[in-house]
Protein backbone atom coordinates (compact mmCIF):
# COMPACT_ATOMS: atom_id res chain seq x y z
CA UNK A 1 0.00 0.00 0.00
CA UNK A 2 0.95 3.45 -0.34
CA UNK A 3 -0.19 6.48 1.68
CA UNK A 4 -0.85 9.88 0.10
CA UNK A 5 0.35 13.07 2.17
CA UNK A 6 -1.24 15.84 0.94
CA UNK A 7 -0.51 19.79 2.05
CA UNK A 8 -2.50 19.54 5.34
CA UNK A 9 -1.66 16.32 6.57
CA UNK A 10 1.99 17.18 6.46
CA UNK A 11 1.35 20.47 8.26
CA UNK A 12 -0.25 18.11 10.94
CA UNK A 13 2.51 15.53 10.78
CA UNK A 14 5.64 17.70 11.03
CA UNK A 15 7.71 19.42 13.97
CA UNK A 16 9.64 21.72 13.08
CA UNK A 17 12.06 21.09 16.15
CA UNK A 18 11.74 17.42 15.08
CA UNK A 19 13.02 19.00 11.61
CA UNK A 20 15.98 20.53 12.56
CA UNK A 21 17.19 17.87 14.65
CA UNK A 22 16.63 15.30 11.64
CA UNK A 23 18.43 18.12 9.03
CA UNK A 24 21.49 18.67 11.97
CA UNK A 25 22.14 14.92 11.92
CA UNK A 26 21.92 14.64 8.33
CA UNK A 27 24.26 16.80 7.61
CA UNK A 28 26.87 14.98 10.03
CA UNK A 29 26.34 11.62 8.30
CA UNK A 30 25.35 12.60 5.00
CA UNK A 31 29.01 11.92 3.75
CA UNK A 32 28.45 7.98 4.80
CA UNK A 33 26.75 7.56 1.89
CA UNK A 34 28.78 6.19 -0.97
CA UNK A 35 25.84 7.10 -3.83
CA UNK A 36 26.12 10.56 -4.53
CA UNK A 37 22.51 12.53 -4.91
CA UNK A 38 21.85 14.24 -8.49
CA UNK A 39 20.23 17.35 -8.87
CA UNK A 40 18.83 17.16 -12.87
CA UNK A 41 17.31 20.74 -14.11
CA UNK A 42 15.95 21.66 -17.59
CA UNK A 43 13.97 24.35 -18.96
CA UNK A 44 10.52 23.58 -20.97
CA UNK A 45 9.07 25.57 -23.85
CA UNK A 46 6.29 26.88 -21.42
CA UNK A 47 7.57 29.58 -18.93
CA UNK A 48 8.94 27.29 -16.16
CA UNK A 49 11.48 24.63 -15.56
CA UNK A 50 11.55 20.63 -14.32
CA UNK A 51 13.98 19.71 -11.63
CA UNK A 52 14.48 16.14 -10.17
CA UNK A 53 16.70 15.16 -7.13
CA UNK A 54 17.54 11.49 -6.57
CA UNK A 55 18.72 9.80 -5.39
CA UNK A 56 17.63 10.92 -1.25
CA UNK A 57 19.97 8.57 0.95
CA UNK A 58 21.10 8.73 4.54
CA UNK A 59 22.81 6.36 6.44
CA UNK A 60 20.07 4.25 8.96
CA UNK A 61 17.28 5.41 7.14
CA UNK A 62 16.37 1.75 5.18
CA UNK A 63 14.70 4.28 2.31
CA UNK A 64 15.73 6.82 -0.97
CA UNK A 65 13.55 9.42 -2.56
CA UNK A 66 13.12 10.61 -5.88
CA UNK A 67 11.64 14.06 -6.34
CA UNK A 68 10.00 15.71 -9.61
CA UNK A 69 9.26 19.24 -9.13
CA UNK A 70 8.05 21.98 -11.61
CA UNK A 71 8.85 25.71 -11.02
CA UNK A 72 6.84 28.19 -12.52
CA UNK A 73 7.58 31.66 -11.03
CA UNK A 74 4.50 33.38 -12.31
CA UNK A 75 2.09 30.64 -10.83
CA UNK A 76 0.70 30.47 -7.15
CA UNK A 77 2.69 28.19 -5.91
CA UNK A 78 5.02 28.60 -7.76
CA UNK A 79 6.41 25.21 -7.05
CA UNK A 80 4.73 21.88 -7.52
CA UNK A 81 6.15 18.43 -7.81
CA UNK A 82 5.69 15.01 -6.13
CA UNK A 83 8.30 13.09 -3.66
CA UNK A 84 8.56 9.36 -3.87
CA UNK A 85 9.25 7.48 -1.01
CA UNK A 86 10.71 3.73 -1.83
CA UNK A 87 11.79 0.89 0.38
CA UNK A 88 15.53 0.30 0.13
CA UNK A 89 14.27 -3.44 0.23
CA UNK A 90 12.17 -4.28 -2.47
CA UNK A 91 11.77 -0.68 -3.84
CA UNK A 92 7.71 -0.25 -2.76
CA UNK A 93 6.43 2.59 -3.00
CA UNK A 94 5.66 3.72 0.63
CA UNK A 95 4.41 7.38 0.13
CA UNK A 96 3.90 10.17 -2.17
CA UNK A 97 4.51 13.69 -0.66
CA UNK A 98 3.13 16.90 -1.89
CA UNK A 99 6.63 18.31 -2.39
CA UNK A 100 6.03 22.29 -2.81
CA UNK A 101 5.36 20.90 1.38
CA UNK A 102 8.34 19.18 2.15
CA UNK A 103 10.86 21.42 0.19
CA UNK A 104 9.66 24.51 1.69
CA UNK A 105 10.30 23.06 5.48
CA UNK A 106 13.23 21.58 4.33
CA UNK A 107 15.06 24.50 2.82
CA UNK A 108 14.00 27.06 5.28
CA UNK A 109 14.74 25.00 8.10
CA UNK A 110 18.04 24.05 6.90
CA UNK A 111 19.04 27.24 5.90
CA UNK A 112 17.65 28.20 9.69
CA UNK A 113 20.55 26.11 10.84
CA UNK A 114 23.04 27.03 8.34
CA UNK A 115 22.45 30.40 9.75
CA UNK A 116 22.14 30.07 13.06
CA UNK A 117 26.00 28.22 13.05
CA UNK A 118 27.74 31.05 10.96
CA UNK A 119 26.09 33.79 12.45
CA UNK A 120 27.76 35.99 15.40
CA UNK A 121 26.68 35.31 18.84
CA UNK A 122 26.18 37.81 21.30
CA UNK A 123 24.55 36.96 24.40
CA UNK A 124 24.18 40.16 25.19
CA UNK A 125 22.13 41.22 22.00
CA UNK A 126 19.09 39.85 19.89
CA UNK A 127 20.17 39.80 16.77
CA UNK A 128 17.72 42.21 13.95
CA UNK A 129 16.84 39.56 11.51
CA UNK A 130 16.30 40.78 7.82
CA UNK A 131 14.17 39.25 5.14
CA UNK A 132 14.32 39.71 1.61
CA UNK A 133 11.67 37.83 -0.35
CA UNK A 134 8.60 37.28 1.72
CA UNK A 135 7.46 33.66 0.36
CA UNK A 136 7.24 30.13 1.88
CA UNK A 137 10.72 29.41 2.26
CA UNK A 138 11.53 32.88 4.60
CA UNK A 139 8.18 32.18 6.97
CA UNK A 140 10.23 28.32 7.61
CA UNK A 141 13.05 30.45 8.22
CA UNK A 142 11.79 32.90 10.67
CA UNK A 143 10.22 30.12 12.36
CA UNK A 144 13.66 28.30 12.92
CA UNK A 145 15.75 30.52 13.37
CA UNK A 146 13.63 31.72 16.25
CA UNK A 147 13.91 27.70 17.61
CA UNK A 148 17.56 28.28 17.32
CA UNK A 149 18.66 31.76 18.62
CA UNK A 150 17.18 34.72 20.53
CA UNK A 151 15.94 37.12 17.49
CA UNK A 152 15.35 40.72 18.08
CA UNK A 153 13.43 42.60 15.60
CA UNK A 154 12.51 42.08 12.00
CA UNK A 155 12.72 44.51 8.75
CA UNK A 156 11.11 42.72 5.51
CA UNK A 157 11.39 43.63 2.24
CA UNK A 158 9.62 42.06 -0.71
CA UNK A 159 8.79 43.34 -4.84
CA UNK A 160 5.28 42.81 -3.93
CA UNK A 161 4.77 45.27 -0.89
CA UNK A 162 1.65 44.10 0.15
CA UNK A 163 2.91 40.64 0.34
CA UNK A 164 5.93 42.08 2.44
CA UNK A 165 3.20 44.27 4.88
CA UNK A 166 1.71 41.18 5.76
CA UNK A 167 5.17 38.87 6.93
CA UNK A 168 6.04 41.68 8.90
CA UNK A 169 2.59 41.84 10.37
CA UNK A 170 2.71 38.01 11.04
CA UNK A 171 6.43 37.61 12.70
CA UNK A 172 5.85 41.17 14.39
CA UNK A 173 8.18 43.50 12.30
CA UNK A 174 7.81 46.15 9.48
CA UNK A 175 8.20 46.46 5.89
CA UNK A 176 10.63 48.60 4.16
CA UNK A 177 11.07 50.04 0.41
CA UNK A 178 14.40 47.96 -0.77
CA UNK A 179 16.83 45.00 0.12
CA UNK A 180 19.55 47.53 0.62
CA UNK A 181 17.76 49.40 3.10
CA UNK A 182 17.19 45.48 4.92
CA UNK A 183 20.95 45.51 5.20
CA UNK A 184 21.82 48.81 6.86
CA UNK A 185 19.30 47.18 9.62
CA UNK A 186 19.41 43.78 9.66
CA UNK A 187 22.75 42.04 11.52
CA UNK A 188 21.38 38.92 9.44
CA UNK A 189 20.15 38.48 6.14
CA UNK A 190 17.80 36.10 4.64
CA UNK A 191 17.22 36.36 0.87
CA UNK A 192 14.79 33.76 -0.67
CA UNK A 193 13.95 35.16 -4.06
CA UNK A 194 13.80 34.71 -8.14
CA UNK A 195 15.96 37.45 -8.90
CA UNK A 196 18.58 37.39 -11.13
CA UNK A 197 20.49 40.35 -10.88
CA UNK A 198 22.44 41.33 -7.66
CA UNK A 199 20.47 42.19 -4.64
CA UNK A 200 23.19 43.12 -2.55
CA UNK A 201 26.75 44.83 -3.43
CA UNK A 202 29.90 44.98 -0.54
CA UNK A 203 28.68 48.60 0.05
CA UNK A 204 25.38 47.55 1.53
CA UNK A 205 27.02 44.94 3.79
CA UNK A 206 28.87 45.61 7.05
CA UNK A 207 31.93 43.60 8.89
CA UNK A 208 30.54 41.11 11.54
CA UNK A 209 27.02 40.41 9.78
CA UNK A 210 25.61 37.55 8.54
CA UNK A 211 23.82 36.58 5.02
CA UNK A 212 22.17 33.70 4.14
CA UNK A 213 21.18 33.15 0.36
CA UNK A 214 18.75 31.04 -0.37
CA UNK A 215 17.28 31.60 -3.65
CA UNK A 216 19.98 30.75 -5.90
CA UNK A 217 19.67 27.02 -6.62
CA UNK A 218 19.74 26.93 -10.23
CA UNK A 219 21.93 28.79 -13.40
CA UNK A 220 20.97 32.97 -14.11
CA UNK A 221 19.87 33.35 -10.34
CA UNK A 222 21.70 35.76 -8.21
CA UNK A 223 21.17 37.60 -4.81
CA UNK A 224 24.18 39.12 -4.00
CA UNK A 225 27.18 40.82 -6.20
CA UNK A 226 30.61 38.59 -6.77
CA UNK A 227 32.50 41.00 -3.93
CA UNK A 228 30.78 39.77 -1.53
CA UNK A 229 31.18 36.67 -2.01
CA UNK A 230 34.60 37.15 -2.41
CA UNK A 231 34.71 39.29 1.03
CA UNK A 232 33.28 36.58 2.95
CA UNK A 233 33.79 33.44 5.15
CA UNK A 234 31.73 31.66 2.09
CA UNK A 235 30.14 28.79 3.04
CA UNK A 236 27.62 26.23 0.90
CA UNK A 237 25.46 23.01 1.35
CA UNK A 238 27.57 21.00 -1.45
CA UNK A 239 30.52 22.26 -3.44
CA UNK A 240 30.05 20.65 -6.61
CA UNK A 241 26.43 21.77 -6.69
CA UNK A 242 27.07 25.22 -5.81
CA UNK A 243 30.11 25.49 -8.44
CA UNK A 244 27.60 24.23 -10.67
CA UNK A 245 24.45 25.90 -10.26
CA UNK A 246 24.44 27.65 -6.99
CA UNK A 247 26.14 30.88 -5.90
CA UNK A 248 29.47 30.03 -6.95
CA UNK A 249 28.34 29.51 -10.64
CA UNK A 250 27.02 32.69 -10.84
CA UNK A 251 30.63 34.65 -9.56
CA UNK A 252 31.97 32.49 -11.85
CA UNK A 253 34.02 30.38 -9.07
CA UNK A 254 35.47 27.01 -8.86
CA UNK A 255 34.03 24.64 -6.03
CA UNK A 256 37.04 25.22 -3.73
CA UNK A 257 36.29 28.83 -3.54
CA UNK A 258 33.51 27.84 -0.62
CA UNK A 259 35.89 28.29 2.48
CA UNK A 260 33.59 25.53 4.05
CA UNK A 261 30.37 23.14 3.71
CA UNK A 262 27.49 22.94 6.66
CA UNK A 263 28.32 19.44 6.83
CA UNK A 264 32.09 20.03 7.94
CA UNK A 265 31.25 22.81 10.24
CA UNK A 266 29.17 20.55 12.40
CA UNK A 267 31.50 17.53 12.41
CA UNK A 268 34.59 19.94 13.59
CA UNK A 269 36.15 20.06 10.73
CA UNK A 270 36.14 23.35 9.81
CA UNK A 271 35.74 26.15 12.71
CA UNK A 272 33.39 27.96 10.74
CA UNK A 273 33.13 31.62 11.88
CA UNK A 274 36.20 33.01 13.75
CA UNK A 275 35.57 36.40 14.47
CA UNK A 276 32.94 38.46 15.12
CA UNK A 277 33.82 41.37 12.99
CA UNK A 278 33.61 38.68 10.10
CA UNK A 279 31.68 38.71 7.19
CA UNK A 280 29.99 35.12 6.28
CA UNK A 281 27.58 33.74 3.65
CA UNK A 282 26.13 30.41 3.37
CA UNK A 283 24.30 29.53 0.12
CA UNK A 284 22.75 26.44 -0.37
CA UNK A 285 21.66 24.85 -2.85
CA UNK A 286 19.52 21.83 -1.51
CA UNK A 287 20.24 18.19 -1.22
CA UNK A 288 18.36 14.75 -2.05
CA UNK A 289 18.78 13.70 1.41
CA UNK A 290 17.07 16.54 2.84
CA UNK A 291 13.59 15.18 1.15
CA UNK A 292 14.41 11.94 2.58
CA UNK A 293 14.77 13.03 6.12
CA UNK A 294 11.67 15.11 6.06
CA UNK A 295 9.45 12.63 4.51
CA UNK A 296 10.98 9.92 6.66
CA UNK A 297 9.77 11.54 9.54
CA UNK A 298 6.04 12.61 8.08
CA UNK A 299 5.73 8.89 7.01
CA UNK A 300 7.11 7.07 10.27
CA UNK A 301 4.62 9.74 12.20
CA UNK A 302 1.26 9.41 9.29
CA UNK A 303 1.83 5.46 10.21
CA UNK A 304 1.69 5.79 13.96
CA UNK A 305 -1.08 8.05 13.47
CA UNK A 306 -3.01 6.61 10.38
CA UNK A 307 -2.99 10.14 8.28
CA UNK A 308 -3.23 10.46 4.36
CA UNK A 309 -4.79 7.69 2.37
CA UNK A 310 -3.89 4.35 1.38
CA UNK A 311 -3.90 3.40 -1.58
CA UNK A 312 -3.29 0.04 -3.97
CA UNK A 313 -1.55 1.34 -6.68
CA UNK A 314 -0.78 -1.91 -7.88
CA UNK A 315 -4.36 -3.67 -7.69
CA UNK A 316 -7.76 -3.07 -9.89
CA UNK A 317 -9.57 -0.13 -9.44
CA UNK A 318 -12.83 -0.44 -7.19
CA UNK A 319 -15.27 -2.04 -9.14
CA UNK A 320 -13.16 -3.35 -11.89
CA UNK A 321 -13.92 -6.67 -13.08
CA UNK A 322 -10.47 -9.21 -13.07
CA UNK A 323 -9.46 -11.69 -16.19
CA UNK A 324 -11.57 -14.81 -15.61
CA UNK A 325 -14.29 -13.01 -13.02
CA UNK A 326 -16.73 -12.86 -16.16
Amino acid sequence: MTRILAHHDLIALLDPNACIEALHDGFIRSDAVAVPGQRIRTDLPFPGTATALIPGLLSGIDAYTVKVNAKFPGARPALRGVICLHSGQDGELLALLDSATITAWRTGLAAALGTHVLAAVDPEERAVLGVIGAGAQAELMVLGLRRLRRVGGLVVHDIDPARAASFAARHGGHSVGSAAEVAARADIVLLATWSRTPLLRLADTRPGQHITSLGVDEPGKQELADEVLEAALLAVDDRPLAAAMGVLATAGLPAEAAQATLGEILRGEHPGRTDPGQRTVYGPVGLPWQDLALAWLAYQEAECRGLGVEVDLLGPPPGSVSPGDD
